[in-house]
């Protein structure tokens, strides 16, 4: 077995999308938790860029003892100066050095030929081995490289003392089957390779990024430079999380390998991240999105609940979430629902459960997912049968930013009409003590909750009640486009449960 090195670059890579800066203590917050996610290698930032960056690189090097602890630098001595400096206490340091090598970077940023390069790239490898015993060479812009150039700074590279050689696809430019060739010339062609770890570093901007890191693991690459989340510049850099799954899962295709990875830490740090830089993760992210271990669709419920792995390729425990999610909606089906309707304690037979089936798609049909609320306030209705005691007849109210609300309500209770009016904070509490006037029981509102169920300027409102009278608590739901008239039609089915 074979280890693959995670050079984790989410505190450099990662934090230079635009958006993403995170303050000293921050990035220390983060570096602890990819310690305990088990990364190799930390690149903890780029010292020269700023106090700030130097002071973060200086602090994680010093408090972090289980990974390296890497600083990125330039060709260019100050750089590489000032990088040794602040991984001074570091207890495993390593400098990483980058040089553009690709021709459109020679002729419009440099303006150097190509042996200008070489000589620079020598001097400053050997200068950096000079100041720390792991030194990690980055020829920028690689995939772009003509190989013949690539080879040879590769070798004068190695030459002067790096341990690991980087190849970037900086710009995100190659795919897979490219990627996996230039890695195999870059073995068979370059003669002290042996000496050396080759590692890759993808960006996303083609969509490829993970895609071209496991082609090149699979010609001989054993460091992947990945962020949490694939995070990083334009669009990102390759995914940690989601190299390590593929690893994990296609363990046919990747027998020999293995990383030092804990997998539970894996959503942990994901949402450590998120929170801290401010970036959501979309819910259809593979591995840590909010729908990756989510399913809806009946057909899928039902074969999932009889065998997980029918339509779930890994176990939602093995990146440290509770298991797999089933959202129940309009394509859930019976099994789904029997099987959340029994989770919440209910003992149903099959009628019951028809019953409730067809109530729960009508308001599927209107919501975009159903809470266990909702079932219970469905199984209310449905299996414990009640006189409607109290019944909307019609309401009135007035509102405005210079008058009082109220409201005027006509009900049926007991068989009789009633009609009464009253003030409130709002339209929705002066019906509410309208209504306490006819009924007289004045129960205590636990919880007002409301929420859209359609979309548009008239989309509907659910609201929800729940009632405390004595030592009884119920709940009341009812929709309208009319959120008064939904208000007080919850609040009516809620009173209706305590006759």
């Amino acid at each position: 077995m074979e280890k693959l090195v995670i050079f984790d670059t989410t505190l450099r890579d990662g934090e230079q999308a635009p958006g993403a800066s995170l303050s000293c203590e921050q990035k220390l917050e983060v570096a602890c938790q990819l310690e305990t996610l088990g990364v190799d290698v930390i690149e903890a930032g780029f010292p020269i860029a700023s106090p700030g960056d130097f002071k973060a690189v200086s602090t994680i090097a010093k408090k972090i003892n289980n990974c390296m602890i890497c600083g990125l630098a330039r060709c260019i001595r100050k750089d590489i100066e000032k990088a040794g400096l602040s991984l001074r206490k570091a207890k495993k340091p390593r400098i990483h050095v980058f040089l553009a090598t690709s021709k459109i970077h020679l002729t419009h940023k440099f303006k150097k030929p190509e042996s200008e390069i070489l000589d620079i790239a020598r001097r400053h490898v050997k200068l950096a081995r000079n100041l720390c015993d792991d030194i990690e060479f980055s020829p920028e812009d690689a995939s772009r490289t003509s190989r013949d150039f690539l080879f040879k700074v590769i070798e004068e590279a190695i030459n002067q003392g790096a341990k690991t050689i980087n190849i970037p696809d900086t710009v995100g430019y190659s795919y897979p089957q490219e990627i996996n060739s230039l890695i195999c010339d870059i073995f068979d062609n370059v003669p002290n390779i042996n000496k050396t770890v080759i590692s890759i570093h993808c960006h996303n901007d083609l969509g490829m990024a993970v895609a071209n890191s496991l082609s090149a693991v699979l010609a001989g690459a054993r460091q992947v430079h990945c962020t949490i989340n694939g995070i990083g510049e334009r669009a990102g850099n390759a995914s940690l999380e989601e190299i390590v799954m593929g690893l994990k899962t296609r363990k046919d295709v990747f027998a020999d390998l293995y990383t030092s990875i804990d997998t539970k830490e894996i959503f942990r740090a994901s949402k450590l991240v998120s929170n801290l830089t401010g970036f959501l993760v979309p819910p259809n992210k593979a591995i840590v999105g909010r729908n990756a271990f989510r399913h809806e669709a009946g057909i899928h419920q039902d074969a999932i609940l009889k065998e997980r792995t029918t339509y779930e390729i890994m176990d939602p425990k093995d990146i440290g979430l509770p298991g797999t999610h089933l959202v129940l909606g309009k394509h859930s089906g019976r099994h789904a629902l029997s099987k959340r309707l029994q989770d919440l304690g209910f003992k149903l037979d099959k009628k019951n459960i028809d019953r409730i089936f067809e109530k729960f798609k009508a308001l599927a049909d209107k919501k975009k997912e159903i809470f266990d609320e909702d079932l219970v306030a469905i199984v209310e209705d449905q299996i414990k049968p009640r006189r409607e005691v109290v019944r909307l007849i019609n309401v009135r109210v007035e509102s405005g930013t210079d008058i009082v609300p109220h409201a005027q309500i006509e009900l049926s209770y007991k068989g009789k009409k009633h009609t009464a009016r009253s003030e409130g904070d709002g339209p929705v509490d002066a019906c509410f003590k309208a209504v306490d006037k006819i009924t007289r029981l004045k129960p205590r509102l636990l919880q007002y909750k409301l929420e859209a169920i359609t979309s548009g300027k008239d989309a509907q409102g659910l609201v929800k009640v729940e009632l405390e009278h004595g030592k009884k608590i119920v709940s009341g739901l009812s929709s309208s486009t009319d959120i008064i008239e939904a208000s007080l039609k919850a609040y009516l089915d809620a009173l209706n449960k305590l006759f």
